[in-house]
């Protein structure tokens, strides 16, 4: 219960202290605080903390234990303080309570068990920072700073499913040019009747690949602009396109197929958000199986899409509370996430001694 117990306080004082992306330093300090107070050394960069649960050896295996403390800003819908941690019902409310708070504090009571224990691999703990916007400040920049790892277990709210594949993100800048002319003659090349064309294609494209666990990739297009005077025709028509990329491709990859089709220009704003999945044979995915744990793939974008090594997404909580107004965790979800992390530790050592 100690476990439980603390890691409900630390939940309670962490959803008390808004921490918007970028603006994490305070919750920071509660996590790094909760640490050192179990005498337990803390590195920290920018707003990112971690720590070591046993002293670093290279011969060994590293797993990652990941999650963030930054939140979303509370939208309109909520009727309970959302900086209030408020108990009913076997509930905990509070914004950020569900996304990320239950699998966070779950996660560093797992990594407090193993806490000094001799394992068969270097355990790391990872609070990072600003998973929301996927920022730079975030664990990107911790990442070369960290010991490579074999595998990052990162939590987030899954009903305790194995997500064992995310979607990536790609968003595109496109640009289509016709020729400028007066509206009320038969002069210039519309852009926006060019950009038709393609919109056209975007509505019905299909990509090639499909992913065994994430399905189709999928291109949206989201924004449009063209035109600045009722009787000038545009010759630049300019509109965004939103790529949810499955692990079939890379983003290089699923851009070169779109640039294939479509006729305007296209940039992407970054290359960064790449999809990714459990390599076949990796022994996590024989510890699920053995777990019995549901595996699937993942639409929705966490941090794992910036961490370059296998990862599986793992937690406590309901993704569909995650940014919900009155957003909140079940008391029991957390109990059940501090032992399932422990189960799949320490099933995951046992099975790592029975190969070596």
């Amino acid at each position: 219960m100690e476990l439980y117990d603390s890691a409900v306080e630390l939940l309670n004082r962490l959803i008390e202290i808004p921490s918007y992306s970028k603006e994490e330093s305070s919750t920071a300090e509660v996590i790094e605080e909760f640490f050192t107070a179990r005498d337990i050394e803390v590195h920290k960069s920018g707003n990112n903390i971690w720590a070591f649960a046993n002293l670093f050896d290279k011969e060994k295996p590293t797993i990652w234990l990941n999650s963030h403390h930054d939140t979303v800003k509370p939208n309109a819908g909520y009727t309970k303080d959302p900086f209030l941690a408020i108990t009913e019902d076997g509930k905990l409310y509070g914004l950020g309570s569900n996304d990320a708070g239950g699998p966070l504090v779950s996660l560093i009571a797992a990594f407090s068990h193993f806490y000094g224990q001799d394992l068969p691999f270097n355990l790391i703990m990872i609070a990072s920072a600003e998973e929301e916007i996927s920022g730079k400040n975030g664990i990107a920049s911790v990442i070369d700073q960290l010991p490579a790892c074999d595998l990052a277990i990162v939590g987030e709210p899954t009903l305790m499913g194995m997500a064992v594949a995310e979607k990536g993100l790609m968003v595109i800048d496109a640009k289509i040019h016709g020729k400028a002319g007066h509206a009320a003659r038969e002069e210039g090349i519309n852009a926006i009747y060019l950009a038709l064309e393609d919109l056209q294609k975007i509505r019905d494209f299909e990509f090639l690949k499909v992913s065994e666990f994430l399905g189709k990739t999928k291109v949206s297009a989201t924004v449009i602009h063209s035109g600045q005077q009722h009787n000038v025709v545009p010759d630049l028509c300019e509109f965004v396109l939103d790529v949810r990329v499955t692990d079939a491709y890379t983003l290089e990859e699923a851009l070169e197929e779109l640039k294939d089709s479509l006729s305007a220009e296209l940039a992407p704003r970054s290359l960064r958000l790449q999809s990714s999945h459990v390599p076949e044979g990796h022994l996590i995915l024989k510890v699920g199986q053995q777990l019995g744990l549901k595996t699937y793939g993942s639409p929705t974008l966490s941090d794992q899409a910036l961490i370059p090594y296998p990862s599986v997404k793992i937690g406590p909580g309901d993704s569909a509370r995650s940014h919900s107004a009155d957003e909140f965790i079940y008391l029991n979800e957390i109990q059940n996430g501090i032992e399932g992390y422990i189960q799949l530790l320490e099933t995951y050592a046992s099975m790592l001694t029975q190969t070596n």
